[in-house]
């Protein structure tokens, strides 16, 4: 049974900030380097807030979720770890700019889940059930209990995992796969064996063994990394992350400290070390198209080849001046990564008719 409750602004909601920019001397929003601060007034942005329980015993989990249509096809948009909800709030923001406008037709029927241990859903107390199969099932149950019978997905860093388990479990359902920066075979080799591989992503290994750390010191660990950002430190300990750390919006930085939890963290590591991605990933049919930044530290040189000798349709665009959160430092190239695959896929089902769809 699913329970669907309306949720008072928790949190995350309670911070809303208006939108601002970097100014770059020449350059319009659309060539600004993260030109949107993150938002977390979902009202902004035509969305409900709702928690979903689905099934007895499970948590409920936050969803933001509106801007609907007669459409019967969903937009899914998962975060990574260390995320939330707000993480896609600059693409959303890109999406409805006036020089983009047409752009925003493909951002309708949005389901924003926050992920369980990020934002406003919290942990379940036994976390032993929580894997990439389970969380992905668990999307596919909100899409469908919202109304949904299909979806595109879209989903940044360890949200990749979660989207392509989709995509390989729900082959009928998933009409496409967006990825931004997804950590996926680098990540998984570097979790099972971190010595051997610490040369694929040193970057993400060494944050891994300190998140790890972290949480063997409980409360202490979770406050030193509020420390650092009292102390205004957390902007250097991240900066890997960014190509312009810098100039990366306050909000970015204010929300990675609330949420850089290293329980999370640690647990969402370990289940992609014990995840075979090769044996579900070969079972996807829906084009798969990927985006990672030039300096992102998180995505190996060998992922793109890997990845499309498991995946049929699949295709990477490199984005130039641009880290691990190309959706917030380069919203709108991302948006044109993504656009023009998913209105194929939607003219192709379309084409088809009702008396062909699968259910």
């Amino acid at each position: 049974m699913t329970t669907v409750l309306p949720r008072t602004p928790g949190r995350h909601a309670s911070a809303a900030t208006p939108p601002s920019t970097h100014a770059e001397p020449g350059a319009g929003p659309t060539m600004r380097y993260a030109p949107f601060a993150l938002d977390a007034d979902a009202r902004r942005f035509g969305l409900t807030t709702s928690s979903m329980r689905l099934g007895p015993g499970a948590v409920s989990v936050a969803v933001r979720h509106g801007r609907r249509t007669d459409s019967d096809t969903a937009t899914i948009l998962l975060h990574g770890a260390a995320g939330s909800w707000t993480t896609w709030t600059p693409l959303l923001q890109a999406a409805s700019h006036g020089e983009t406008a047409p752009m925003d037709t493909d951002l309708t029927d949005l389901v924003i889940p926050d992920l369980p241990g990020w934002g406003d859903t919290p942990l379940p107390a036994d976390t032993s059930e929580l894997t990439i199969e389970t969380m992905a099932a668990t999307v596919a149950d909100i899409a469908r209990a919202l109304g949904y019978r299909r979806w595109n997905v879209v989903a940044h860093s360890m949200g990749g995992l979660i989207a392509l388990q989709l995509a390989a479990a729900e082959t009928g359902a998933t009409v496409s796969v967006g990825l931004v920066s997804a950590t996926t075979f680098s990540v998984i080799d570097s979790v099972q064996h971190p010595m051997l591989h610490f040369g694929l992503l040193p970057g993400y290994t060494t944050l891994l063994q300190v998140m790890r750390m972290l949480r063997l010191a409980g409360a202490s660990g979770r406050a030193l990394v509020v420390g650092l950002a009292r102390l205004h430190l957390l902007r250097t300990v991240v900066s890997p992350l960014f190509r312009h750390p810098g100039r990366m919006q306050s909000t970015v930085i204010a929300a990675l400290a609330v949420e850089l939890r290293p329980h999370g963290f640690s647990l969402a590591s370990a289940r992609a070390g014990s995840y075979d991605a090769v044996a579900s990933w070969s079972r996807i049919v829906c084009p798969v198209r990927a985006s990672a930044g030039d300096r992102d530290v998180f995505v190996s040189a060998t992922d793109t080849d890997r990845l499309r000798n498991v995946i049929s349709d699949f295709s990477m665009v490199t984005l130039t001046d641009a880290g691990h959160f190309g959706h917030i430092e380069r919203p709108f190239h991302v948006l044109t990564t993504l656009r023009l695959p998913m209105r194929r896929e939607m003219r192709k089902i379309l084409a088809l008719g009702p008396q062909k769809e699968e259910g």
